[in-house]
């Protein structure tokens, strides 16, 4: 009988997955230092990106799931 995957909590808060099936992920550099930055720069930080395709098997199997 196989062992059941526990979830880490911590990449259940990170990452999300979009209606395609992608893994989002939040990017960094939102935390200080905002004066410097111009409001491009902002918005494209806060809208996230997608999870790098070497990751994904990694963080997919913190999420519990088999694959």
């Amino acid at each position: 009988m196989k062992v059941k995957l526990k979830t880490r909590k911590t990449v259940v808060k990170r990452f999300t997955r979009s209606a395609t099936g992608k893994l989002m992920r939040g990017k960094t550099g939102l935390n200080h230092l905002m004066r410097k930055k111009d409001g491009s720069r902002r918005r494209a930080l806060i809208a996230g990106g997608e999870l790098y395709k070497g990751d994904r098997k990694r963080i997919l199997r913190m999420l519990g799931e088999p694959r």
